[in-house]
């Protein structure tokens, strides 16, 4: 399902997909570029920052272009295969965005709780194996899914309620047990929603006590500073992802579940790299360091 049937908006929805999937890809593909020139940026901290934007650029590959071209050509036809390769791409994205955002809380609350012990604690071997972990982790919530998935029996003209094979959607359209397809659907909702955002919780607890005991007003506004970016994709991601997924297993979503997901898989890998680049310093300096050594 589209987000218009009006042959006049058409044109209108393409330029606005089209300019949001480019500004997306170049900006991220710039913090990228930006941190990789810099070596005053090859820290913990822009490592996840990068691996954050590589995530971004592959969520919203997988909707966008996709939905661009359905406009185009005006079908909102897709293939069974194609149906679950968009799915599982768009589920090992989202859950590396979102595991992305739980480590980068963590490296937050060791930069600011244990400021002595950073370098130590977040050394290079660790991080990598903080992605390796992530990247594993969204691995396996896509073969949960394709688990129900693949059970489907009856998949020919199926309607989903989305602008693209919304997980979510489409695991409503399975005929597998429905007491097994609701214990798997909550069971990603507890591992893959609830405990990353309880550590996300409990480290910006620790973080919130640490910085108000700082003696330093100075210090405590660099702190929250830093931590702004941050808390703000989190409450624009994690909001709407957990109740569209969590929606879905209470009742049949409408069109507006389609309005929703745009804002986690669309606007959210759109304005990440405006949040972080205008709120960074050091992205700034390094991007313009970038563009004099282009020119």
């Amino acid at each position: 399902m589209g987000f218009s049937e009006d042959p006049e908006l058409q044109p209108i929805l393409f330029g606005l997909f089209l300019s949001m999937y480019l500004v997306s890809v170049l900006g991220n593909l710039l913090i990228i570029l930006a941190v990789i020139s810099d070596s005053h940026l090859h820290t913990p901290m822009y490592f996840f920052l990068s691996s954050l934007s590589w995530a971004d650029m592959g969520l919203i590959s997988t909707t966008v272009p996709n939905l661009i071209v359905s406009i185009q050509i005006h079908s909102r036809v897709i293939s069974y295969v194609g149906c679950l390769t968009q799915m599982s791409l768009f589920i090992t994205f989202g859950c590396m965005d979102a595991m992305l955002l739980t480590v980068m809380a963590y490296d937050r609350f060791v930069a600011i709780c244990h400021p002595l012990n950073y370098h130590v604690i977040m050394n290079p071997h660790l991080c990598v194996t903080l992605l390796l972990v992530s990247f594993l982790l969204s691995f396996v919530e896509t073969q949960l899914h394709l688990l129900v998935a693949l059970q489907m029996t009856n998949f020919k003209d199926a309607e989903i309620a989305s602008f693209f094979c919304d997980p979510s959607q489409v695991l409503n359209l399975s005929c597998y047990d429905t007491f097994t397809k609701s214990i798997v659907q909550y069971l990603v909702s507890i591992v893959y929603g609830m405990f990353p955002m309880s550590g996300i919780l409990f480290s910006y607890y620790k973080i919130v006590s640490s910085i108000l005991s700082m003696p330093s007003s100075n210090g405590r506004s660099k702190a929250f500073s830093t931590c702004g970016s941050h808390l703000s994709v989190i409450f624009l991601f994690w909001g709407t992802a957990i109740g569209v997924y969590t929606g879905s297993v209470l009742s049949e979503s409408s069109r507006n579940s389609a309005v929703s997901s745009l804002m986690y898989c669309v606007v959210t890998p759109v304005l990440n790299p405006f949040i972080y680049s205008l709120r960074n310093r050091d992205i700034k300096s390094a991007l313009r360091m970038f563009y004099n050594r282009i020119i």
